[in-house]
């Protein structure tokens, strides 16, 4: 069988990438390569959010090695605790209890695959280990189906990117190691909405119950 030239195409594009960073990037950034390599790692906010390619949490936040710790599944999902014990819960609790972090965000963001699939569980008929996954957001799609019954199909997806989000900091705290954090007022958790066409994150505002531009807030 011949190779796929898109195949041998874009494994080259990624060593190049390895390459280039070994060359041009590492030299400049050594010492704190160095550094934090004997220190540990020392992040200040556990990160949420999709696996989706577009999204890139370091450049999105402009945070450098060490000061996120960054957490990505299928439709930026937090299981509540007990219901799936595993990658993303241990994550949570390593974070918050071995590295100390100050924040937790969840950040969703515009056209989510995830979300569609939510809204439309035929289209994931044939995935049905994501289909299982995406029950994680079935209380959000419930209150968007009640809420937003006659919205256009643009309003109603954006709605229940939003509420995803927000049902996904209520799993949150229902973390052992989050709520005796929290309690203690020792962690912040945030819910954020990145558009990727236009670069906006917004950030939820739970006095004006809604979500806000973070570059209008102060």
């Amino acid at each position: 069988m011949t190779p796929d030239p898109l195949l041998e195409q874009s494994w080259q594009r990624l060593l190049a990438g390895v390459r280039a960073f070994r060359r041009d990037v590492y030299p400049a950034q050594r010492a704190l390569y160095e550094s934090i390599a004997s220190q540990g790692q020392k992040p200040h906010t556990l990160l949420v959010t999709c696996a989706d390619s577009r999204i890139d949490p370091e450049l999105l936040t402009q945070s450098g090695p060490g000061e996120i710790f960054v957490a990505r599944n299928i439709g930026n999902m937090v299981p509540g605790y007990g219901e799936m014990l595993g990658g993303v819960s241990a994550v949570i609790e390593f974070a918050v209890t071995a590295l100390g972090v100050s924040h937790i965000v969840v950040c969703g963001h515009t056209d989510c695959g995830a979300i569609k699939g939510l809204s439309n569980p035929e289209s994931i008929a044939e995935m049905p280990t994501v289909r299982a996954w995406l029950r994680n957001g079935a209380a959000a799609l419930s209150v968007v189906q009640a809420r937003e019954a006659d919205a256009t199909p643009e309003v109603f997806m954006a709605r229940l990117v939003e509420a995803n989000v927000l049902l996904q900091l209520d799993h949150l705290r229902t973390h052992p190691s989050v709520a005796g954090r929290m309690a203690r007022g020792a962690l912040a958790v945030h819910g954020w909405v990145y558009d990727i066409g236009t670069g906006t994150v917004r950030m939820h505002d739970p006095a004006l119950v809604r979500f806000e531009p973070i570059n209008n807030a102060q």
